[in-house]
């Protein structure tokens, strides 16, 4: 089985969710190691980590203690609320750096890490972050436009962190490397309870929208239907 078919089957194995609470139980964050250098950063990971405990849902997130990780898992965890951190086993003694918190998944790499993050996740939010959390935005992102999930993809645009990401999309579609609708495939806010809102909506529309089935359709309701 190659990668991208692989990676489809683990994605899909988790569904959209089930039982009392809706299509979303689990939201995986994406965001940094480090706390970056404005306090609203910090600001931000504890305010997420404060609405998912608000609404009752469990984290999954990247297993680091430090930074923004380390900031969002102990307030969900503090919380009550379930904290599952998978890392890869070559970076356990750089990104734990103090106390772990919750559940954690020790992996073999970082496409094993992913793949598990993914897998236990009914949606997922990026905070800001460096090199890995942009890399793993952007890969679930692309498997949105694939259809090898259909969960629904967050953005925490902090203080417009993320604003020179957003133009080079926008160039992108200018040029004809991204379609409109693939443009439109995740949801994006700059504080955690719009964020929160719009994710839940997108996750009910995808759920009514395709049923109780998981088959991989497209992750945006809009772009599923454009293309049809």
């Amino acid at each position: 089985m190659d990668d991208a078919n692989h990676e489809k089957k683990v994605v899909e194995s988790s569904g959209t969710g089930a039982g009392g609470r809706g299509p979303v139980r689990a939201i995986c964050v994406f965001c940094g190691s480090r706390p970056g250098n404005r306090p609203s950063f910090s600001a931000a990971a504890l305010d997420l980590g404060k609405q998912l405990v608000e609404r009752q849902l469990d984290l999954v997130y990247g297993g680091g203690s430090g930074g923004l990780m380390g900031l969002v898992s102990k307030a969900v965890h503090d919380g009550g609320r379930h904290v599952l951190g998978v890392i890869p086993s070559a970076l356990l003694p750089e990104e734990v750096s103090g106390e772990t918190l919750g559940e954690v998944k020790v992996v073999r790499d970082m496409h094993e890490r992913k793949s598990e993050m993914a897998k236990h996740a009914d949606a997922f939010i990026a905070l800001p972050g460096g090199y890995g959390t942009i890399e793993e935005l952007l890969e679930i992102i692309a498997w949105a436009q694939l259809g090898i999930h259909n969960k629904p993809v967050g953005l925490l645009n902090v203080d417009g962190y993320y604003n020179s990401l957003l133009a080079l999309f926008d160039k992108g579609v200018e040029e004809g490397f991204i379609d409109v609708a693939a443009r439109n495939i995740f949801v994006l806010a700059d504080n955690a309870g719009k964020l929160l809102t719009k994710l839940m909506a997108a996750a009910v529309a995808v759920h009514e929208d395709t049923g109780d089935e998981d088959d991989g359709a497209a992750a945006a309701v809009g772009l599923k239907r454009k293309r049809s």
